[in-house]
């Protein structure tokens, strides 16, 4: 009996490596029923800031990255990661990004609108408070949506 626990127990490690991967789940298409999907976790860029943000509906999901060099935003129409070069910026800011921010790129329109707040337990970034995230399709309707973040930067 001792001789068939010490075999099991030896065999273990090697079957566990044996065992077949599970696949990567794939991420949403839609987040709270709005025709925008959630990205992938995403790195702080080696150099510069970037803000991340969350829905602020029902669930809260990354949905975009937005990153002050090279100035873009990264999201997922219909589930699709899209990246967008920033076309016009305006109004108070800090971090390297402002109040008011457009990007464009294909049929799609994003304008990020968003007050920056810093705070004295945040070193090196600040909060992004009562923000919102609209898109355009060409052609189509603009859908808002409301979103909270984080800005990080690299040290």
């Amino acid at each position: 009996m001792k001789a068939v626990f010490f075999a099991l127990l030896l065999a273990a490690p090697a079957m566990a490596q044996d065992a077949p991967k599970l696949p990567v789940p794939s991420l949403p298409r839609s987040v709270d029923g709005l025709p925008i999907g959630a990205i992938p976790k995403q790195e702080l860029p080696q150099t510069g800031c970037a803000t991340f943000l969350w829905t602020a509906t029902q669930t809260r999901t990354l949905v975009a990255m937005i990153t002050a060099d090279p100035a873009r935003i990264r999201f997922a129409p219909d589930g699709k990661l899209t990246d967008l070069v920033r076309t016009g910026q305006n109004g108070p800011g800090d971090f390297g990004f402002l109040a008011h921010t457009d990007y464009a790129g294909g049929d799609l329109k994003v304008t990020v609108e968003m007050a920056i707040v810093r705070r004295g337990d945040l070193t090196q970034g600040a909060l992004t408070d009562g923000a919102t995230l609209t898109f355009t399709r060409e052609g189509g309707d603009s859908i808002i949506v409301p979103v909270i973040g984080i800005i990080g930067c690299a040290s």
